[in-house]
């Protein structure tokens, strides 16, 4: 027997199933891994632990599941989030901990080049919007802010590119995961000269470019050794996280959106040309050469209901935190639909789309003395929601949008998946219990392996059984209260930079 193994690098978990050639799930694990807040606007995470902790799960899977059953490993096929930051020396050492896409401390560089007559030709050219999230940023950071590292550094890498060259020897990046850097041309599909010396940086200090379905090299023999794998299984590249979802819903024409609520979160939608905003708002990401990914991103999806449970939530077991989760959405069941007049700005870690202001914070509106914890509770999660349905509006001034699918381990959630029915009063798709990152790595390694002609044919062979129905009622108060709830996300824009300021005092 013969199977597909997929591996998410996500930010708060690594993630690996497996599958079996025509698609179904024989085995998964998963193992989590922090991310570092040394400042407010700081998040890092360590890459050897990272690496370490997909080699752990791999391993346990291989040994538990794949390895007794005599399954046969084809191939290997990696996703990860975009935006991560990793500076590496000559030997291909990490010069510290990568830096995430939640990271704002490159909030003046983005501000900068935003406003200039440079920014919007880098935005032109890369389709990625002018924000502290974009590597371009980073790197300008690091080079303003950290001379004498950077003149020692010999490469800047993502997280993915780190791992494979760690099992591999190659220094790699697909299209997808490049095209969210700042850094690439996506009309040319090269690194962008005028990013490269904004960045202060040349085309060889970073990976080479590949498409996403490109072989990286062989194994290193002390990992097929130790993981008990073949000389020829495959190592594809694969792509970021949210081209994979977006493959994994069989999302592959006009009309319809993916929602992934996930750590962060993202509204997108496919098509063979590039979205065009004068503002700025929307990204326009590679899935390949004649497929982009647009929409809007969210800094404050799932993460903050995992923030939320951590602060409030009533562990029984201090390691139990999803069965913790699940009792306060239960709690928040409880509650009608607008939490009694309390409103919740999710803005924790600053926020991307539509308001794309690094200096958002936090804001509990509207709290009356007969609000309990439950109304917070439920607050928290329509806040998040809010948030998507905003980045949802927004791109229907581009883009017709006739129905929405989603995903992620938050957005499949039925309480989650009902209020965003609710909220868009639109119908919504999916399939629960399945990951559409993972199972879009599987459609990219199955057409690979020649089981699929085309990544079209493989994404019209997925059916999402499930369906959440929106209540109309429910919709005509949600929208009520969605109105203060973006009014106040941008009133509140010069309070927010006063109290960003004095944090970082």
């Amino acid at each position: 027997m013969e199977c597909i193994i997929t591996i998410e690098l996500g930010t708060n978990a690594v993630r690996v199933y497996a599958f079996d050639l025509d698609g179904n799930i024989i085995g998964s694990l998963k193992g989590y891994c922090p991310t570092f807040h040394s400042e407010p606007d700081y998040s890092e995470q360590d890459p050897d632990q990272i690496f370490i902790t997909m080699l752990y799960v791999l391993k346990n899977l291989l040994n538990e599941t794949l390895h007794p059953k005599k399954y046969k490993v084809r191939c290997i096929c990696f996703s990860s989030s975009m935006h991560s930051v990793l500076a590496v020396d000559k030997r291909g050492n990490p010069m510290g901990h990568a830096i995430t896409w939640a990271d704002n401390r490159a909030n003046k560089e983005a501000a900068e080049l935003k406003n200039s007559p440079l920014g919007k030709k880098i935005y032109s050219a890369t389709g990625t919007p002018l924000h502290p999230m974009s590597p371009l940023t980073k790197i300008a950071w690091i080079k303003n802010n950290e001379k004498e590292k950077f003149k020692q550094v010999s490469k800047f890498l993502s997280l993915k590119a780190y791992i494979l060259q760690q099992l591999t020897g190659e220094y790699v990046i697909d299209y997808s995961i490049a095209s969210a850097t700042g850094l690439l041309n996506i009309h040319k599909i090269k690194w962008e000269p005028e990013s490269l010396k904004f960045a202060g940086i040349t085309a060889a200090m970073l990976p080479d470019l590949v498409p996403v379905d490109t072989k990286v090299g062989k194994l290193n023999k002390a990992y097929q050794a130790s993981l008990g794998l073949s000389a020829d299984t495959k190592i594809l590249v694969g792509s970021s996280d949210g081209c994979m979802a977006v493959l994994g819903d069989g999302v592959n024409e006009e009309g319809v959106a993916t929602i992934t609520v996930e750590d962060s979160g993202a509204v997108r939608v496919v098509s063979d040309k590039v979205m065009q905003d004068d503002k700025q708002r929307f990204f326009n990401y590679l899935l390949t050469e004649n497929k982009y990914i647009s929409g809007g991103p969210t800094n404050n999806g799932g993460v903050i209901f995992e923030w939320f449970t951590r602060q409030f939530g009533d562990f029984k077991n201090p390691f139990d935190l999803e069965h913790t989760m699940l009792e306060l959405i239960n709690d928040a069941s409880k509650v009608p639909a607008g939490s009694d007049g309390l409103i919740f700005l999710p803005y924790l870690l600053g926020e991307r789309a539509p308001i794309w202001n690094p200096n958002a914070r936090g804001v509990l509106f509207g709290i009356n003395i007969k609000h309990e914890k439950s109304h917070f509770v439920r607050a928290a999660i329509e806040g998040i929601l809010y948030e998507i349905y905003s980045i949802g509006k927004t791109l229907e001034e581009h883009r017709t949008i006739n129905s929405l699918s989603i995903n992620g381990s938050f957005g499949t959630l039925p309480f989650f998946t009902q209020m965003v029915a609710d909220i868009y009063n639109k119908p919504v798709r999916l399939r629960q219990n399945y990951q559409s990152v993972s199972y879009g790595s599987y459609l990219l390694s199955a057409t690979e392996m020649g089981i699929y002609k085309s990544l079209d044919e493989a994404a019209k062979t997925v059916v999402l059984p499930d369906l959440a129905t929106p209540d109309k009622q429910n919709n005509k108060m949600y929208l009520k209260y969605f109105k203060i709830f973006e009014r106040l996300s941008t009133k509140l824009a010069s309070e927010f930079a006063d109290i960003a300021a004095l944090q970082h005092q």
